[in-house]
């Protein structure tokens, strides 16, 4: 197949090579584009070395083989990655200012953009916005990874490994159809086939985030210290997949990821309501939020006063609680078959003079009868409102665990998703 490879201004650029790599190795004959600012972290002789094909960059080479024309009409499928903030504004706006913007133009094939930048840039209404502007014309935007980006910065922005971004591109290459740009029922096509080439492509996924809050009076709740942050991480990286996702969210403070469905949950039997009515007919319910094993007996309609008893000036209220439903097991309980949906469970364990953290998961694991069971050690300054996160992952079944991090939320999710996709 004949890829044009466009690579833009930025330091992941050195994570091109091995992209070219993967692809020549495998039989392709790839042309690289990369634009003036890419030169100026690789060379040209390293992208010629590595392609065997010279390498330009402007439209003025070669000028009677009309390359700024010929190369986008006779590719079977051109990839850009990274796409900076840059190249994306330009492609959005129809620029034609160098050779990979007006191959971008002439491009009837599937198209792949992988932006890498750092988080603000990524974050910015501007570029989301332009992004939205090239999925709408079917070109096809990689989300880019979570992690350690230039310096000492880590957040979204990070370009997805080659590894990653060569199989997403070979099976587009597999179910090719209509390029950006083509009437709407072919490119419908195309959309399809885009959605195919992702793993969880087809899946409809339910994760639960955050932490439930129990009403004890009009101003007063018993809760947990969870910030969401795992849980919408899940369903971030799931819709990354391709997944269909459900986010049922429990008070948790953040923006609604991309792409995703969000249901509030905010009390223990509001989740499982809520959980429960999406479960139905999805393939994989992920139980990330902390929900609290107790509520208050009784719900005070008024604020609850101090004593104002001198005989008695240290006297409080005593505090009747009841059980909480067990949403993970009833999902176990109820679910159709011993195979749909794949039910995820996390417990959050401390650890005690009876058993470690990993001791209490696997009694957890064998209690509720769960696919997985994701174990995390927590505490005041351990993984809630953190950004990294460590955790084991157990499979019911299996003595193997996988040990994941310390790594980001987002890292860890794609843990998970991978322990998932592996019983899917």
């Amino acid at each position: 197949m004949r890829i044009v490879l466009g690579v833009s201004g930025g330091i992941a650029a050195y994570k091109a090579c091995s992209l070219l790599r993967l692809f020549t190795e495998a039989g392709h004959d790839v042309t690289v584009v990369p634009t003036a600012a890419a030169l100026r972290f690789v060379g040209a002789p390293t992208w010629a070395a590595l392609s065997g094909k010279p390498v330009q960059s402007d439209v003025w080479t070669s000028v009677h083989e009309v390359p700024h024309v010929r190369l986008g009409q006779a590719a079977d499928l051109v990839v850009v990655a990274p796409a900076s903030a840059d190249l994306l504004a330009r492609a959005a706006a129809g620029m034609a200012d160098d050779l990979l913007t007006t191959t971008l133009l002439t491009a009837r094939c599937p198209v792949v953009m992988a932006p890498a930048m750092h988080t603000e840039m990524w974050e910015h209404a501007a570029t989301q916005a332009n992004v939205v502007t090239l999925t709408e014309r079917g070109v096809h935007v990689i989300p880019p990874a979570s992690g350690r980006l230039t310096g000492a910065d880590t957040g979204p922005g990070r370009l997805p490994e080659p590894e990653e971004l060569y199989a997403v591109c070979e099976r587009m290459l597999a179910h090719r159809h209509f390029a950006p740009g083509a009437p709407t029922a072919a490119r419908g096509i195309q959309e399809d086939a885009v959605a195919a080439a992702l793993p969880l492509a087809g899946r409809r996924v339910v994760v639960s985030a955050g932490g439930t809050r129990e009403p004890l009076d009009p101003v007063r709740f018993l809760g947990n210290r969870s910030s969401g942050k795992q849980g919408y991480a899940l369903a971030t990286v799931a819709a990354q997949r391709g997944a269909e996702v459900i986010l049922v969210s429990a008070n948790a403070e953040l923006p609604a990821p991309p792409g995703v469905s969000v249901v509030p949950g905010n009390t223990a039997t509001e989740m499982r309501e809520a959980v429960l009515d999406a479960g139905k007919s999805a393939d994989v319910v992920v139980m990330a939020a902390a929900v609290a094993d107790f509520r208050p007996a009784e719900y005070a309609a008024s604020k609850i006063k101090k004593s104002h008893d001198p005989a008695d000036p240290d006297a409080a209220p005593t505090i009747a609680l009841v059980r909480n439903p067990d949403i993970l097991a009833e999902l176990v309980a109820t679910r159709a078959d011993e195979v749909s949906p794949v039910i995820v469970g996390f417990a959050a364990e401390t650890g005690d003079d009876e058993a470690t953290v990993l001791e209490h998961g696997r009694r957890k694991l064998a209690r509720k009868g769960c696919d997985l069971l994701v174990v995390n050690e927590v505490g005041a300054s351990k993984t809630f409102g953190e950004d990294d996160n460590t955790v084991h992952i157990l499979r019911q079944g299996s003595a193997h665990v996988v040990d994941a991090g310390p790594a980001s939320k987002e890292a860890i999710a794609a843990a998970v998703w991978d322990a998932v996709q592996e019983i899917l």
